[in-house]
């Protein structure tokens, strides 16, 4: 598969090394420092490249988004369209004010609002960073649980294959706006 990730901050590095290794296709974008991007390339090998957030759109069938909140917008407007993608999202609506959504809504369901032309399923924001970047992946035989969201099945069925390929263990919990 390949995977075009925006945001290469802890999420999108750790997702990022673990779905090379399990020979996925991987372009990170989205840093403020394009020589991480390429330090990250060197290091990962022949399954990782580099670009803008448009060329990673380009390159990928199913993208990640991996940014703060308050960079949401930025990294969206500069992926361009998304028309047939899936999107998975392991933003969390986190800002200067604590939650920046309120309760009637998610930062998923924000999302999706933002791409409508692409199928947006949340993942991976219930889990540390660390995690991902650990060694010590399984706790004993045991893979630690991804709760995923969202309303197209082929998407959410993409998005588990993702979270097993990252050695943990998918669990569906339904539609978008229980995100």
């Amino acid at each position: 598969m390949d995977i075009g990730i925006i945001g290469s901050g802890k999420m999108g590095t750790g997702l990022g090394r673990l779905w090379a290794k399990h020979g996925h296709h991987v372009m990170f974008s989205y840093s403020r420092r394009p020589e991480k991007l390429e330090k990250l390339v060197l290091e990962i090998g022949s399954h990782a490249r580099s670009g803008t957030p448009r060329d990673a759109v380009s390159f990928a069938n199913v993208l990640f988004l991996a940014v703060p909140w308050l960079e949401v917008q930025d990294a969206l407007s500069a992926a361009g369209a998304m028309n047939g993608k899936t999107l998975i999202t392991c933003v969390n609506p986190f800002g200067p004010r604590a939650l920046e959504v309120g309760l009637n809504t998610s930062a998923a369901e924000e999302i999706s609002r933002l791409v409508p032309n692409a199928a947006v399923v949340e993942a991976f924001n219930t889990i540390f960073a660390t995690l991902l970047h650990s060694r010590a992946h399984l706790f004993g035989r045991n893979m630690p649980p991804v709760f995923y969201w969202g309303d197209d099945r082929h998407a959410k069925s993409t998005a588990a294959e993702l979270i097993r390929d990252a050695g943990l263990h998918p669990v569906d919990a339904g539609a978008l706006e229980s995100a």
